[in-house]
């Protein structure tokens, strides 16, 4: 599968990774990419950016070493009424913003609950992207939430970095199959996620690819192949 973007990604901005912002454009450059999105963490997570990061980003080129740039944040889903971390002046200032669930930082309920707030999420015109839901960090129903998305056309991720061993996520294989399964069913598109935290991470898709593979997951449906299909779908022009 020919692959051009991977827009979640972090750099030691984010408090807790481990390469620079030209480190990584230099990596997603040398593997071939033609679009890097880099999103570091808003400050819910202990020791990451303070909204004043996200307030002076307009002086990085969006070009680097032939590579564009999208810069933005995982923004941090606080609550089942979907209260994000970031307001809506800081929102406006990213390219790229996505929206998870991270067990530093979310009042859990009920799985009916936590939907509602996630399906609040999508339902926010400022997000473009839902990071690892199926990372079982949150009891969730899945099949509202892909109705959402496409109702919507915000994409869910399918998150590699969840889905290693070393993470002891021990439901996400099953979620993220029934995640493919559901958006195959309802022809809705997804987008991989490396969530890379080190420059060599970037574009690293293998275990998500499994899961494609083993959902036979149509390829047209995912995102990652063509950066013009991406900026289309998610109405993000140049």
């Amino acid at each position: 599968m020919k692959i051009e973007l991977d827009v979640h990604t972090h750099t030691i901005a984010s408090g807790h990774a481990f390469s620079t912002l030209q480190e990584m454009a230099q990596a997603a450059a040398g593997k071939g990419l033609k679009l890097l999105g880099i999103t570091e963490h808003s400050p819910g997570i202990p020791g990451s950016c303070e909204p004043i990061y996200f307030r002076n980003l307009y002086v990085v080129p969006r070009r680097m070493y032939g590579i564009e740039l999208m810069l933005g944040a995982e923004i941090n889903i606080l609550d089942t009424e979907g209260n994000l971390d970031l307001d809506e002046n800081y929102l406006k200032m990213l390219d790229l913003r996505i929206a998870g669930i991270h067990s530093l930082c979310y009042e859990q309920g009920s799985p009916e609950e936590n939907t509602h707030g996630m399906v609040r999420a999508i339902s926010n015109p400022y997000i473009h992207i839902i990071s690892h839901p199926g990372d079982g960090t949150a009891r969730l129903l899945f099949e509202p939430i892909v109705q959402a998305a496409k109702e919507h056309r915000t994409l869910l991720e399918i998150n590699n970095s969840s889905l290693r061993p070393s993470r002891h996520k021990v439901e996400a294989r099953s979620n993220n199959l029934e995640i493919l399964r559901l958006c195959k069913q309802y022809e809705v598109p997804v987008i991989l996620g490396s969530d890379a935290h080190i420059s060599f991470d970037i574009a690293k898709y293998d275990l998500a690819l499994e899961l494609v593979n083993e959902a036979e997951f149509p390829e047209e449906l995912i995102m990652n192949t063509d950066v013009k299909k991406f900026k289309e779908y998610l109405g993000v022009h140049d």
